[in-house]
């Protein structure tokens, strides 16, 4: 954690809370002052408001003011993070149904504050996911997510879980912490300054469900648990260079890309209007010169008019260079060059080729989906023990099995899909009965459960109508049984 100091007008003081706390809180609102920086530059590149400063006195200054921006550190984010879907959770050892599970990824439309997390992990690095009690208007059991920007706290290296978590909850315009909340072990101390006075208020919770928070890094290490930003120096700095090249090639239009006229032997009524009006600098950059005054009688050849042309530059080196650049930058973000590159293909590349230009990034994302199922797993755990009114020291030992399920960061055809499925069926024909059987031949989810419904809707009709059936034929050979008076039996 950093060291650097709070600023005296950003240190909060918080009244009913020890010393050491109120030192705790400022530790950690130092450490996000201290990233603010770094966190906000990234996030300029990833939304394209990156401004580019002029550099040298070749390209004018007004280039530099067009707006021109790339999209390409977005796309190094997004294209890893589509690739890390989480499709849901599953338990073999019992129904998510029976505990809550479904009532809890509804709730906190889990799936796409799921995807906001990974999105803030490989933007800033960490990303944190806290679990809270639902007041009266509320879910039971819910989970925010909240971003290096504005929440923070201490890693214990030897339990691999967070100490503590600082969120900041509520800020003014200039930037004056308004409301926080600290978690700690079993306790959380939230606090709201009042607008009018500034005066805090102070509330603390008890509550039975450790520090209720985890961490969700992408490339965590030893050193560096909180991981680290997917952006890196030389991805920001090739988007820098590619820019810089955008707004030289504007210039190379505006001025180069019009043909170079020059004259000899004309007066200036060549570039006067019949109406004596002198004509636009566009009329004479366009050539749009229809007649010049000629002296077929002067005695000397260079007195007469002649118009001679430069032809226009290609702005083709501007080109190359982006295009350069673009590689460069796709093999820093391991995506493939058809994804930044201007790339003319004029005929569809084979399947094994593009899969190998893919390779580089599906490995990037199964790593990353490896880090993120640990703590996305506690977190729904304890969501779990939340909704169910369970101490985390009390959750049953068969919810060690529920785990996240993932989507293949593959992308495979229906037909391939399938036809990959069909021969894993082949070796274990058992599992064509199941669910997961059904999703190997490419059915959805939702589609295997539709399918194994109806066909145990269709299989107990069925059973009734067989059932029926032999009701019906006891009743017919019953039907000429007498007791010993001669009367039927009922």
């Amino acid at each position: 954690m950093s060291t650097t100091e709070l600023p005296d007008a950003q240190k909060v003081r918080l009244p009913q809370v020890s010393a050491d706390e109120n030192a705790l809180i400022n530790s950690l609102l130092a450490e996000i002052h201290t990233r603010r920086l770094r966190n906000g530059l990234r996030t300029s590149y990833f939304e394209s408001r990156r401004a580019i400063r002029s550099a040298g006195t070749i390209v004018p200054p007004h280039y530099f003011q067009l707006g021109l921006a790339l999209g390409w550190c977005a796309k190094a984010v997004t294209g890893l993070g589509r690739r890390c879907n989480l499709e849901g959770y599953v338990w073999p050892d019992g129904d998510l149904a029976d505990v809550g599970g479904d009532k809890l990824w509804d709730d906190n439309h889990l799936s796409s504050e799921v995807d906001a997390a990974i999105n803030a992990a490989l933007l800033h690095g960490p990303a944190f996911l806290i679990n809270t009690v639902g007041e009266d208007d509320e879910p039971e059991s819910l989970i925010h997510v909240k971003d290096a920007t504005e929440a923070t706290g201490t890693w214990n290296r030897r339990r691999r879980r967070l100490d503590n978590l600082l969120s900041v909850t509520g800020t003014d315009k200039d930037g004056r912490i308004l409301s926080l909340a600290l978690y700690l072990d079993s306790e959380t101390i939230t606090a709201a300054r009042d607008r009018a006075n500034l005066a805090w208020t102070v509330d603390r919770a008890e509550h039975d469900f450790g520090v209720p928070a985890e961490v969700v890094a992408y490339q965590p290490s030893p050193k560096r648990p909180f991981g680290r930003s997917r952006l890196t120096r030389p991805m920001m700095g090739l988007q820098d260079a590619a820019v810089r090249a955008l707004i030289r090639r504007e210039g190379h239009m505006d001025v180069f890309s019009y043909p170079e006229l020059w004259m000899l032997g004309a007066d200036e009524s060549a570039f006067v209007n019949a109406d004596g009006v002198q004509k636009s600098i566009w009329e004479v950059r366009l050539g749009r010169i229809k007649g010049i005054p000629d002296d077929e009688d002067a005695p000397d050849a260079l007195a007469r008019a002649d118009v001679k042309q430069f032809p226009a530059a290609s702005p083709e080196p501007h080109l190359k260079d982006i295009n350069a650049l673009a590689k460069l930058f796709a093999r820093e973000a391991s995506l493939p060059d058809t994804a930044l590159a201007i790339s003319e293909m004029a005929n569809p590349t084979s399947a094994e080729s593009y899969d190998a230009s893919q390779y580089e990034l599906i490995a990037e994302a199964e790593g990353a989906v490896d880090d993120f199922r640990p703590p996305l797993r506690r977190s729904f755990v304890r969501g779990l023990a939340v909704l169910n009114g369970i101490a985390m020291a009390e959750v049953p030992s068969e919810w060690r099995s529920i785990d996240s399920r993932w989507r293949n960061p593959r992308y495979q055809s229906r037909s391939a899909e399938s036809d990959a499925g069909q021969k894993q069926l082949t070796a274990v024909p058992w599992l064509a009965e199941t669910e997961v059987g059904l999703q190997l031949i490419g059915l959805t989810e939702q589609q295997a459960r539709l399918a194994l419904a109806e066909r145990r809707r269709a299989a107990g009709g069925s059973l009734l109508d067989r059932l029926r059936a032999a009701a019906a034929s006891a009743g017919d050979d019953n039907s000429g049984v007498t007791d010993g008076a001669g009367d039927p039996q009922g």
